[in-house]
């Protein structure tokens, strides 16, 4: 804001040749100064003259002629000017074209964060030095100069305030601590910085920063800080809820609802929601919501409400991409749950939801009634008006196409229909499910074009809804698009801590095995956990049919066939690598890949 010469002028751009003498920008400044007030003109002699000359009223007419001449060049001769006019006595400008008022309209505005503050920055922008410093020494420009400076000084914190608003912590702390830098005195800009230091995850800084703020206004002022710093200080330390947007939602709301809701029935059910919520999480998140989620249950049943019970048993609809359970007696025990409160059950989609929990937790099940719930789950959930419903029950469906060999296609249609259905819905983690499938199916077809822009979709889908585990597979996808130990390696990084232990479990060693395998290199010895007796026999001459099971139902299913041909060969097996060729033989035209997450080669590779 180039107040250092006029005041600054915005959009004018006046001639300097015409405004080049100092009292020419005098009364420019005087006037915006007035703030579209009339000054008059013996004002402004007094202003501009400690001792007035004589012609002084002249002098200060033929300024004003000059100015009128810069702002309104096309102004025609002999009419009357709209800028800068003449009333009674004086003077006044009559525009709103003035760099100092519109900062301070921006600083004054009462807008949303996400509004205010491209407004704010606009506004600093438009400074390029002191208010008025041109004129320091003039009485008439003192009060107007402090104003400004401290509207500054304000608009500085309240661009503070507004990325904390807009959760921008980390990018408010440079600018608040060389504003505090700058001015030590003020205690709001300490408060906002130790403030997003803490959002930012710098607790000790913060901390820090408080400490400079006491010892600052105590060596320099002889002041105490004031009650709001103290109290941050307490919190801080204490990590009140209150101290980021979303505790301080969570804690009101948590109240609010304790206060309204009694009854243990309604606490039950609304546990579940939360359950589903932080499931997605992933790491100790979904630890959490696995363990609660049968305890919640087992409180339904205790009451001897078995309506209560099918829906917390049906209400948990987390979208589920992995066919090998992270807890198998807990799935189990669900699924006996489930069956039970079955036949009380007449509405159609409880019943749907019951079926499609059914199906989801009996993943790699070998029992038919797994997939029979499945398709009576999506039969009901056709003939219902609930999106949601259906897209949970495709979820059931897809988990029970992967009872043979060369499903790809059909796990395809059901990504595909869930897509569709799920962006015509606002159902975002079904639509991250649905790309995931179809990245799944697309690497079986090794139509890596494909595979790479489903990736991308469920990658933009995940920063977008805050979904760390979709990255876990997309991870995976890009390793095994590298094929390299390297990227394996890298990608497994991304599973400690992931809450997922059904997918970890031997998932490196498996990778590198089948790195192996496909380069003719020797299988590694490593811990293969779930993977470990196709893996073995694979790097064993002297495995023998006995000793490669048949593999159960999943995502892996072609890459254990693929394994076991690859012992039979090694060992000379007749009978299992028949067996083994005849089971993959419906996917001959598919790579051993349909996990999407590491990949065998082409199955016609093990048919020859």
């Amino acid at each position: 804001m180039e107040f250092g010469v006029l005041g600054s002028v915005g959009a004018w751009d006046p001639d300097p040749v015409d405004l080049k003498g100092p009292r020419h920008r005098a009364v420019l400044g005087r006037l915006i100064v007035a703030r579209g007030r009339v000054v008059p003109a013996g004002v402004l002699v007094d202003d501009l003259w400690v001792d007035p000359p004589a012609g002084a009223l002249s002098a200060v007419r033929t300024f004003v002629a000059a100015l009128r001449r810069a702002i309104e060049p096309d102004r025609e001769p002999r009419t009357p000017a709209r800028l800068l006019v003449t009333e009674g006595p004086g003077y006044a400008l009559r525009t709103e074209a003035v760099d100092a008022w519109r900062f301070e309209a921006a600083v004054q505005a009462s807008l949303p964060p996400g509004e205010l503050l491209p407004e704010l920055l606009a506004g600093l922008a438009l400074w390029r030095g002191p208010a008025y410093a041109e004129f320091a020494d003039e009485g008439w420009a003192l009060a107007e100069r402090s104003r400004l400076n401290e509207l500054r000084l304000r608009a500085v914190e309240r661009v503070g305030e507004a990325r904390l608003a807009l959760g921008l912590a980390a990018e408010a702390v440079p600018d608040l601590d060389a504003h505090v830098t700058e001015h030590p005195w003020r205690e709001d800009a300490w408060r906002l910085l130790a403030l997003a230091l803490y959002r930012s995850e710098r607790q000790g800084d913060a901390l820090a920063v408080l400490r400079r703020a006491r010892e600052t206004l105590i060596g320099q002022l002889g002041v105490d800080p004031g009650p709001a710093l103290s109290r941050l200080e307490t919190d801080i330390l204490n990590q009140a809820a209150h101290l980021t947007p979303a505790g301080s939602v969570w804690a009101e709301t948590a109240a609010a609802y304790d206060r309204v809701v009694g009854g243990t029935r309604a606490r039950i059910e609304s546990t579940v929601g939360l359950l589903r919520n932080l499931a997605v999480t992933g790491g100790d998140g979904l630890e959490a919501a696995r363990g609660h989620r049968l305890a919640a249950i087992t409180a339904a049943e205790e009451l001897g409400d078995p309506d209560l019970t099918a829906r917390v048993i049906g209400a948990y609809d987390v979208p589920a991409i992995w066919t090998r359970s992270d807890d198998e007696g807990q799935a189990a025990a669900i699924v006996t749950k489930a069956e039970r409160v079955l036949p009380t059950q007449d509405h159609p989609s409880i019943r749907a939801r019951l079926l499609a929990t059914i199906a989801l937790e009996s993943r790699g099940s070998r029992s038919t009634r797994a997939r029979e719930a499945a398709l009576e789950a999506e039969q009901l959930a056709r003939g219902l008006d609930d999106p949601a419903l259906l897209a949970f029950t495709l979820n059931g469906v897809f988990m029970q196409t992967c009872y043979r060999a060369g499903l790809a296609p059909e796990r395809d249609a059901i990504g595909a229909e869930l897509i569709t259905l799920s962006q015509r819905h606002n159902l975002f983690t079904y639509e991250v499910l649905g790309h995931l499938i179809r990245l799944q199916s697309a690497c079986a077809r090794a139509d890596h074009t494909s595979a790479d822009e489903h990736a991308a979709a469920a990658d933009a889908l995940a920063a977008r809804h805050e979904l760390p585990l979709v990255g876990v597979f997309t991870r995976w996808y890009a390793a095994l698009r590298d094929d390299t130990p390297e990227s394996y390696r890298e990608a497994a990084a991304l599973l400690d801590g992931a809450g997922m232990p059904g997918l970890s479990d031997g998932l490196l060693p498996l990778a590198l095995a089948a790195h192996a395998i496909r380069h003719g290199e020797p299988i590694p010895e490593a811990a293969y956990g779930p993977h470990a007796p196709w893996v073995k026999a694979s790097g064993d001459p002297r495995a023998s049919r006995r000793a490669t099971p048949e593999p159960p139902p999943g995502l892996l299913l072609e890459a254990y066939w693929a394994l076991a041909v690859h012992a039979a060969r090694q060992s000379g097996d007749a009978q299992l690598l028949e067996k083994a060729q005849a089971a993959l033989a419906p996917a001959a035209d598919e790579h051993a890949a349909g996990s999407g997450l590491l990949t065998l080669g082409p199955v016609a590779n093990f048919l020859r």
